[in-house]
Formats: structure tokens, sequence, C-alpha cells
């Protein structure tokens, strides 16, 4: 494990010592002797992380948890019933996982997090790891917070100063809310432009890039006294199918993941890593076990999840992590279309897992199959199906982790008014703000500029129209917060016009028409999976207006401008754009968001860049990934 000095720092109002501690020397405490005096039933409780999302009976939220959402105002649970503090009062997890729908401000979130370790203390159990997956741009689960520009935008910076600054700002949040653990970075290769599920939340496609950057981020994590985690080993980049919705495959050969996926893992293990994520992925060429699936019947193999080969032998025996080892959540649909509870508990925890992501509670009912899940796992030991030494060495392994951090030391989890005050103020600050737009602006990359297209330089009676295809129609919102930055500085002639539009399935000729009728046209373009780029799709379709407005603007001796706002490869679907900016992130943005307080949060990448488009702030990012030209495999509908 990673030793580090034993200086103090103060989390949620408490005292505790940060990492480098051990587990007897700090504060005292013998976790071989702790480990030795838990009940079968306390150590199965450590190896499981709770998600509990909403409260719903019989299909209709549970008013006894309050909320202030106005889309769904009882079911998010954002303060804890009686039923949930006494399950972890019971069950003893080792963690619990937190979202953006537990989470509707600083000081209601920070209650949350002392609450649930209060009722763990209660129980006689052991402090939890209070997890969350604020990895920046659209992973982001404080929304509140400080959301950044994501990492392949960080990349694009060319300066590593860039990603410390930023993870240093999300661990000193997560710090103050009571937070512990990160379930980031990503450390995923980004080597397949057709990835769905991973994208730009990579640093890059080249596995030198991320090993040099994941660590940086990490060790800001480190700084803040936040435990960092590498996802998803042993890699989820080389994929074209989402393993929440699918079961992916990838053939590579151990030597080949050598030379790539794992190459960062190795980076993070030798800088001290505490936790490492796995994939639910299929590795044939690795791993060779078989098993019925439960839906369809076929023989699938073992995900890494489930394998003791990537897990025990790889990742242990040949790669020397003696971190703790944590799946990632065991309701995605690789899991749960393939295999039944009994084998997931058994293959998880005899592969090395030492940590499970319990299936998200939004339901009562998930809520009780949870807890019978913990108990069939109990009886599954007691009758050597599970190996119990496995569990004991996992246990340990949680244990040591919490003690270097100081969790095994606290007791008191009283929510006082000045880390109330610490949290309201140090998060989301205008400072931050400030800083994730130049992030953004230093990210964005402007790989094409021909005939004087970029910037737009409005003159007065001039318009300008910004096109967003259809998977951007939801970040319309950017236009009322482009308009009133420019405004206020002045950047707009003042009888210029600025109209922002999205195309959808009925408005084609309505946007052709202002398109060819505008002096300037910006085409906002949103990929996220390989089905955004065909106009033959439902995703798509846009594209081939697109493609008609490239056609009549330069028909007329007019330009166009092409921002992509999500995945960078919709630069190789557009290469007759006279100019292509690349913006690598953006969020849902129906409205403008309120710039300061509760709810403020939001991604910076789209607005900045459409500021850029229009002469405010300069682009400065360069490529962290190869864009193949893809434009000739599609051909527009007559």
């Amino acid at each position: 494990m990673r030793q580090a000095s034993g200086r103090q720092i103060t989390i949620a109002g408490c005292v505790m010592n940060t990492i480098g501690v051990s587990a007897k020397e700090g504060s005292g405490f013998d976790v071989d002797r702790m480990a030795a005096s838990m009940s079968l039933e306390e150590k199965i409780g450590q190896m499981m992380v709770i998600s509990y999302l909403k409260w719903e009976e019989d299909g209709n939220p549970a008013r006894t948890v309050e909320n202030t959402d106005t889309e769904d105002p009882a079911a998010n649970i954002t303060e804890l019933n009686d039923e949930i503090r006494a399950s972890i009062a019971h069950y003893h997890f080792g963690g619990v996982t937190l979202f953006a729908e537990n989470c509707r401000d600083a000081e209601q979130t920070l209650r949350l997090t002392a609450d649930m370790q209060q009722a763990s203390r209660d129980g006689g159990g052991v402090p939890l790891l209070i997890c969350i997956d604020q990895e920046g741009g659209n992973t982001a689960r404080l929304r509140f917070g400080t959301m950044g520009p994501g990492n392949m935008a960080l990349t694009a910076t060319k300066d590593p100063e860039n990603i410390r600054q930023i993870a240093g700002i999300y661990g000193q949040e997560l710090n103050l809310l009571g937070i512990n653990v990160d379930f980031a970075p990503v450390v995923d290769v980004n080597n397949n432009p057709a990835n769905p599920v991973i994208g730009v939340r990579s640093f890059s496609d080249s596995p030198q890039v991320v090993a040099e950057s994941a660590p940086v981020f990490m060790d800001a994590l480190h700084e803040a006294g936040i435990m960092a985690t590498a996802k998803h080993f042993p890699g989820h980049g080389n994929t074209d199918v989402d393993s929440h919705i699918g079961f992916p495959c990838i053939n590579s050969t151990y030597e080949e993941l050598k030379q790539c996926e794992l190459i960062p893992f190795k980076a993070m293990i030798g800088a001290g890593c505490d936790l490492i994520m796995t994939a639910h992925i299929q590795y044939p060429e690795i791993e060779k076990e078989t098993s019925v699936s439960i839906s369809s019947g076929e023989e699938v193999y073992l995900p890494a999840t489930m394998s003791r080969t990537i897990l025990t032998d790889i990742l242990r025996g040949d790669m020397g992590f003696e971190g703790v080892i944590v799946s990632d959540a065991l309701d995605m649909a690789a899991i749960t279309d393939h295999f039944s509870t009994e084998d997931v508990l058994i293959k998880t925890i005899n592969a090395g897992v030492d940590l499970l992501l319990l299936p998200l509670i939004t339901t009562r009912e998930i809520f009780e199959q949870d807890q019978e899940m913990v108990d069939l796992a109990v009886e599954l030991t007691k009758s050597g199906r599970i190996d119990e030494a496995m569990v004991d060495a996992s246990v340990r392994r949680i244990l040591l982790l919490k003690e270097q951090y100081g969790l095994l030391g606290q007791k008191d989890f009283t929510v006082t008014d000045e880390a109330v005050r610490a949290a309201v103020e140090g998060i989301g600050t205008r400072k931050s703000r400030q800083l994730e737009w130049e992030m953004a602006l230093k990210a964005a990359t402007l790989v094409k500029n021909e005939n004087g297209a970029f910037p737009v330089r409005l003159k007065s009676g001039e318009s300008a129209l910004f096109l967003l295809a259809g998977p951007a129609a939801d970040r319309i919102g950017a236009g009322e917060l482009v308009t009133d930055r420019l405004t206020g500085t002045k950047a707009l002639p003042g009888d210029a016009k600025i109209r922002f539009m999205a195309s959808t399935r009925d408005n084609e000729g309505e946007c052709l028409t202002a398109a060819v009728e505008a002096d300037h046209v910006i085409l906002i373009s949103r990929v996220s999976s390989a089905e955004c780029l065909d106009p033959g799709t439902e995703e798509g379709f846009s594209t081939a207006v697109f493609d008609k407005i490239i056609e009549a603007r330069h028909e007329d001796g007019k330009t166009v401008i092409l921002v992509s706002c999500q995945l960078p490869y919709d630069a190789g679907r557009f290469p007759e754009a006279d100019a292509v900016l690349l913006a690598y992130n953006s969020g849902p943005m129906a409205k403008l968001p309120p710039l300061t307080g509760a709810g403020s949060g939001f991604i910076a990448n789209l607005p900045a860049a459409l500021c850029a488009c229009l002469g405010e702030g300069e682009p400065e990012g360069t490529l962290p990934v190869r864009v193949p030209l893809i434009r000739d495999r599609y051909q527009s509908p007559e």
C-alpha cells in the first residue's frame, strides 16, 4: 500500500489521520485482531456496498422521505428513514454509494453522510466507506459542485497541472461532505472510437498518456484525504458494447493487454492506488470458464468480475496489487441477464472481489432483495460454497484501508455549524466556476479552420444561427448562457441577432431555410455512439440535415463551423465543414442555470466553445485521440 506522512486533515468536521498511518502505528487499531473478533455476518456485511436511490412502495413514492426535487418530489432518498437506518445498523455494510439523486445541496448531503455513519456506529459497526462517482464532466454526481471539463478535455489542455487542479477541487469538495471514496479516475484506454460508454471519460487512446495522467488525478485526491479508484480492470476501452445494457466481449490476449490496457493500471498500482474496480467484460482468450446464461441458455464466458484468473492470478499475482478490489455495479445487464444471484455471489467473491456493489435500491422490493442477497452470502459461506478464507482476506484489506485513512477511530459524527458553513461556502465557488470555464477554453481544440470561418466576428445587423443536432437538443439552454455572457461583455453589437434552434424529425425544412438565410452558421453535433453519425438512425437523423446545410451554404459561398460537444469522432464525419471545434463534453441544459448557489453546477465546455466561436476566448487544445475519416461510410438520404 502507498506510504505517506501521518499529517492530519479535517473531514466533515472530524480530525483524522491521512493515509500512511499503519494499522498498528496511528490510532492503535489492530486490524487482524478486529477482523478475528467479527462474526461471519459482520464480515460479509463489510464486503457489501449499498446504494439507496429512491424509496417507493407499490409504485408510489413513500412520503416519509423528504425531497424537493420537482420531477419526483418524494421518491429520492436525501435523508434516512427508520427502515434504512435500521438496515445500515443491522447489516454492518462496508460502504454506501451516493448518486446525484441523494445529493440536493451541500448541507443536506453533509447531514446525510453523517447520519449514515452514525447509523453504522449505533449498530456497533465500522465507519462506512462513503463512495461516489465524481470523475468530472458528465459523470459528476455532485451537480451543485464543481463538475469540471472531463478527462479527455483535461488531456487536451496539454498540462498535467490542470488535471491536478481539477481533481484537487473534487477531493476538497468530497472531503467537506464526508465522502471518502471517489470511484475515479477512469484509466481505460479509449482505443475503440465506437465505444459507447467510456469515450470522453478516458484521458486518451494512448496507454502512455493515460498512465501519465491518471496518477496525477489520484495524487490530488490523496492530498485531500480521498481514496481513489482505478477503473475498469482490465480495460473497458476496446469495446462497442455498454456493459450496463449488454455483455461486451474483448478477444485480446493477455500479452496484448500488457501492451496497452494494463499499462495505466500498472502505473496506478505503482503510485499507490487504493481500489481497483472490475469490468463486466468477457475475455475468452484469458478466462476460459463458461456458464450457461439464465436468459438465453447460451454459453457465456465469465466476465472479469467473476474471473479468478484475471483478478487473483493476474491483478494480484502478476501485477502485485495489494489494495481493495471492488466490483462494478452488480445490477448491470452484463450480470443480471446471464447469472443467478447465487452464482454472482459465489463466483465474484471466490474470484477475489473484496467489495460488492449491490443492486441500486429504487423500490422497497429491491431494498428487501439486497438484504436477502447479504443473508444468502452468509449461508453460502457457511456451506463452504464461498471460500471463507477469501472472505477473511477481503475483510482484512477493507479494514486496513479504513485504518489507513483514519476511519476506524471515528466515533462522533455530529455535524457542526462550522462544518455546514465550510461545505456551503467551499463547494462550487465562484473561483472554481471560473477555473472550469478557463479549463474548457484551454481544452477546446480547433482541428480545422479554412476560409476564415473561425471565429465569427458579428457585425452590426448580422445574424448567427446555432443549430443543435437532435441528440444535443437538451443543451439548448447553453444558448441563453452564451447570449447573456456575450451581452454582458459587450462582445455583441446591439442589433446583431443570435438564434438557437434544435433539429428535430419534423423541422428539416425550417432548419435549412434558417441556415441559408443566416449570415453565419454554427452546427452543434453531439455523438455518444456510432449511431449518432448515421443519418439512417433515430440518433443520427440530424447528420443528414447538417450535410445539406453545409452543401447549401457552400453553394452560396458561405462558411459553416461544426462544434463537437461530446465524442470528438464527428470531426471525421463532417470533413466538408470549414471549421471544426472540439469541446469534448457537455451536459443537459434546458434552461439557463443559476450561476451561484444550489443547483448552479453545469459543464462549461459547450458554452465556452460557443463563446469562442464568436471571438470570446481562444481555444488552445490539442487532439488527445486519433479521429478516423468516416464520412464516406454514410450517404445522405435523397
